[in-house]
């Protein structure tokens, strides 16, 4: 027969347990919230500097010179969007920069795979001081260059040209890294099968390993276009006339030199569309964008 005593015990552990798991599960759930409310408020600051320029794209220059605070207020026009079709440089600076991204990303793809291979596959002399040498270049900064780099551009007549544009960026340490490791990670026994099959080092390469490394090309390649997209420093020094200026470079002249004139509103309206171009980028690869960040391009 039960006693009392050992069932009134019973309840109160039963009751104990059941408090601490509400009391944990509570605790959880406002964690939660807490973290869900601090990304928000942190996303909201993030997106501020975005959604005031759409807001200035929005209100007419006329407004805005009596004060920035319009911005808040009705009525919104898109007369400053529709006056870039009519006389602005913003689609010949949209052209140079998407020839300048898309011409250095397939550069580096194609230089940093074909190392990336002969680095991870072939056998020769100095190969690993050849890689350190490589790797070192990540620890140079642009800076330390930039004088040897504009000299030798001006001397070759290559300011103001793509080329001149292009080139710097095909120096691309990481991508040989990148790629490098991502052939270490297939297997050998790939090679050695196409090899029976009288495959030249070439037709391995280009047929059987290259397509099998196309998250990393698409890491690499994502990278490498938003970086070209975004780059200012080298394009300020080797465009120096109007017509081959990339749009950051042309978006800051806007700023410096024509703010007052042609209004702050129709400056806001540049900005917001030459940023679109890359939005949609962020959109569409969104998922390999993540990975990229997340160190998770080279699976081994």
């Amino acid at each position: 027969m039960i006693q009392p005593d050992t069932v009134t015990h019973t309840d109160s552990l039963q009751k104990r347990a059941s408090a601490m798991l509400l009391t944990g599960f509570f605790r959880r759930l406002s964690m939660k919230h807490v973290l869900i409310a601090l990304m928000v408020i942190f996303s909201i600051i993030m997106l501020a500097p975005f959604l005031w320029t759409v807001g200035l794209s929005l209100k007419s220059n006329q407004e805005l010179m009596m004060g920035t605070d319009a911005v808040f207020r009705f009525p919104y026009t898109l007369k400053n969007y529709t006056d870039i079709f009519q006389n602005s440089h913003v689609f010949r600076w949209l052209t140079n920069s998407l020839v300048v991204s898309l011409g250095m990303t397939t550069g580096v793809l194609l230089m940093s795979s074909l190392a990336g291979y002969a680095f991870a596959r072939l056998e020769f002399p100095f190969r690993k001081t050849i890689f350190i040498i490589v790797l070192m270049g990540l620890a140079v900064p642009e800076q330390a260059v930039i004088i040897a780099r504009h000299q030798i551009f001006s001397s070759l007549t290559l300011h103001n040209t793509y080329i001149g544009l292009i080139l710097p960026g095909l120096s691309a340490p990481f991508g040989v890294f990148l790629m490098t490791q991502f052939f270490k990670a297939i297997p050998r026994e790939i090679d050695e099968a196409a090899m029976l099959d009288n495959a030249s080092k070439l037709t391995i390469f280009w047929k059987v390993l290259l397509p099998l490394t196309l998250p990393a090309q698409a890491t690499l390649g994502i990278l490498t276009f938003l970086t070209s997209w975004n780059d200012y420093f080298w394009p300020l020094i080797s465009a120096t006339e109007q017509d081959m200026f990339t749009l950051t470079v042309g978006i800051a002249s806007s700023q410096q030199n024509f703010a007052q004139s042609e209004g702050l509103g129709f400056l806001a309206s540049q900005a917001i569309f030459s940023a679109l171009p890359i939005l949609i980028v962020y959109v569409i690869f969104q998922k390999h964008i993540v990975t990229a960040v997340a160190g998770g391009g080279v699976k081994q």
